[in-house]
């Protein structure tokens, strides 16, 4: 009798148990699958795998982490090939394309990550402190030869970074009458380690950098001042002599995705962190070696109080 009374009160607290997960289930509703783009930035990477982290393993939901360009990350949307662009860093040519009243209508506003962009021209801390006028872009011509390299034709190298990322530099500096050619690193890891170079070994660099990244902890790239930028300066693509903007940075969801509701759907709309927040997961990834799984993870489990309110 004793084990009989022991087999059913252990029966009924696994039914009671199982009880709790359904209706858990049922309240988080069928939260189904995340097709993510993962545009080529670190940054970008820490954003997309922390909010992944949590729809997985929060949510139940499978995530589809797709490694896309920019632009044809956007013409995924339309296809359902692509439901979420976790960071967006502003393309007015693409909403006009995609989004309802002047496109397509099959891509729409997400709301903002919380990051604010800065795109610029950056020289390495060494060389603001030894040459402070290279701060000022008018000063450039007079140091075109120190940054001569064998690809640059005899003139000043300027970095480029990634080619499909979003820049203006070849027709800043043909607008300005600069000494320069641009030359292209080819990838964010390929600037940040030119960068890190010529800071240890105090090279002349000049290149094309932004923030948020968590390079700036190590290494303060000084921001060259071009001329302040102005609304409808880069209209004209060929004709930009401009800084760039600081740019409120945020997700770009898929129209019908949106429609069809859900727990994830909720959980990207509500995703606001920090420049530090994504820095640290960046420098997880990048400088650490970690994983973008488990340097998500581990952000995740330090910061639940910030997630509890993404998750409403």
């Amino acid at each position: 009798m004793a084990a009989l009374t022991l087999a059913a009160c252990g029966e009924g607290s696994i039914d009671e148990e199982t009880k709790d997960n359904e209706s858990q289930a049922a309240a988080a509703g069928d939260c189904g699958e995340v097709n993510m783009a993962v545009n080529p930035w670190v940054g970008y990477e820490a954003d997309a795998y922390v909010v992944g982290h949590i729809a997985t393993e929060q949510l139940g939901c499978k995530v589809n982490y797709k490694e896309l360009k920019e632009d044809v990350a956007w013409q995924g949307f339309g296809t359902g090939e692509v439901d979420v662009v976790i960071e967006d860093w502003g393309h007015p040519d693409l909403e006009k394309k995609f989004f309802e009243g002047t496109g397509d209508g099959s891509a729409m506003d997400g709301g903002p990550t919380g990051n604010v962009g800065i795109i610029g021209w950056y020289v390495p801390p060494w060389l603001a402190e030894e040459h402070p006028d290279i701060l000022e872009y008018e000063n450039l011509n007079k140091y075109a030869s120190e940054f001569a390299t064998s690809e640059s034709g005899g003139k000043g190298q300027f970095l480029g970074a990634d080619p499909s990322y979003v820049q203006f530099d070849e027709a800043i500096i043909s607008n300005l009458d600069l000494d320069f050619k641009v030359v292209f690193s080819g990838s964010e890891a390929a600037s940040i380690t030119a960068f890190q170079q010529a800071e240890e070994n105090k090279e002349f660099l000049i290149g094309y950098f932004y923030e948020p990244q968590w390079l700036f902890a190590d290494v303060p790239l000084a921001k060259v001042a071009l001329p302040a930028y102005e609304e409808g300066c880069q209209d004209d693509p060929a004709k930009v002599a401009c800084d760039y903007p600081e740019t409120e940075l945020k997700k770009i969801l898929s129209t019908e995705w949106v429609g069809e509701g859900g727990p994830a759907v909720e959980l990207i709309q509500n995703f606001q962190w920090t420049n530090e927040d994504q820095n640290l997961v960046a420098k997880y990834i990048s400088d650490e070696g970690m994983s973008a799984e488990d340097a998500a993870a581990k952000w995740v489990e330090e910061n639940q109080d910030k997630v509890d309110a993404w998750l409403g």
